[in-house]
Parts: C-alpha cells; sequence; structure tokens
C-alpha cells in the first residue's frame, strides 16, 4: 500500500480524509513523521498554498506527500473568506470568532449562496499534481448543530436540509468538498 505524509497539523482533517482513504493508501501525519513545523500560508490563492505545503514537506523528507487547503467562498462578499478563511477574524485561527464576523458581514444581506473549495497539492515521485473539490451551498443566519469544525455550523449544502455540524461524517462525506477532492487523487493513484 503507497504511502503519503499528509502535510498539515490538523487533526480535523486527518480524521476527515483517513476515513475516505481508509484501504486506499495509508497516511503519515505530521507529527507521526516526526515534523513539528508550521507551514506558512502566505499566497492568495488555494492552489499556491496547497503547492507551498507540500513543497515544504517534500524538501524536508524527499517522501511523496500531499496537503491541502480550503476555502469558504461566499458570492455576496466577492468571495471572501476565501484563502483567509481559518484566519478571517485574525491569525489566531479561532472557529468562533471567524463565525462570528462572516455573519456580521452578512447581517442584512439575503443572498447567501457559497461554497467550500479544496485543492489538494500531491508531490509523488517530485512531480505536482493538483486536485479541486466544490461544495456549493448556502450560509444560514445562525449556527446549528456540535460536529464538525470551522463554518460546519453555519453551511447547508446543496440537496441537504442539515449544516455539516448536524451530520456525521459519513453524512458529510455524502456532499464534502474535500471528499470530492480525495476521491479525484484516489482516482489518479489507482490509475497508477
Amino acid at each position: 500500500m503507497r504511502t503519503l505524509i499528509f502535510a498539515t497539523n490538523n487533526q480535523n482533517k486527518v480524521n476527515e480524509i483517513r476515513k475516505v482513504t481508509e484501504g486506499k493508501f495509508k497516511i503519515i501525519t505530521l507529527s507521526e513523521a516526526g515534523i513539528n513545523i508550521d507551514i506558512p500560508e502566505p499566497h492568495d490563492t488555494l492552489e499556491a498554498n496547497a503547492t507551498e505545503k507540500s513543497t515544504v514537506i517534500h524538501q524536508l523528507t524527499n517522501q511523496n506527500v500531499f496537503s491541502e487547503d480550503t476555502g469558504l467562498e461566499v458570492a455576496a462578499l466577492n468571495g471572501e473568506p476565501g484563502v483567509k478563511s481559518a484566519r478571517y477574524a485574525g491569525e489566531g485561527r479561532d472557529f468562533q470568532a471567524n463565525i462570528d464576523k462572516l455573519l456580521l458581514s452578512l447581517e442584512n444581506i439575503t443572498s447567501r449562496t457559497a461554497q467550500f473549495r479544496t485543492v489538494i497539492s500531491l508531490i509523488l515521485d517530485g512531480e505536482e499534481h493538483l486536485f479541486e473539490g466544490i461544495c456549493k451551498g448556502h450560509i444560514l443566519f445562525q449556527q446549528i448543530g456540535q460536529q464538525g469544525f470551522g463554518y460546519d455550523p453555519i453551511f447547508v449544502p446543496e440537496g441537504a436540509t442539515q449544516t455539516f455540524a448536524e451530520m456525521t461524517m459519513d453524512e458529510k462525506n455524502n456532499y464534502s468538498h474535500r471528499k470530492k477532492a480525495v476521491s479525484k487523487l484516489i482516482n489518479f493513484l489507482s490509475g497508477l
């Protein structure tokens, strides 16, 4: 079974992706690989940040590695918070502060369409491959649910009646942007 280092310190993302990749390939986290660094996300696109993360870890380890960057893109806010989703309310990566700021920004706006977009950067045998997953939906006026992380309590995917935060991980994966991107990664690796 192929082994890939997942260039993230976010255990929630590790859990989600491990659920999808079970039996397909083995994921080693940064901490399991003995790497204790916070990889910067200095760029203004998801693609460039994903590439930054996978490149840094590939250069450190010379191993096959993948990373992802995800943003919540709200149409009425011209795509914000987008690439700044994790730090929308500041560098502290405070989920609740980010939600509060987003709801305040949308306070008098009725058109609340949004999408989550994930970009995965895979560096395999020194060559990069990119995969994208999108989940369209809308933003609620208030938070509902206790599951998940990030903006999950205020995002309802198209075709669903619950927020991501009300869903089990299996239910969320029926819609998830991250699962869609990971499925493309799995298909690519299966074809090798």
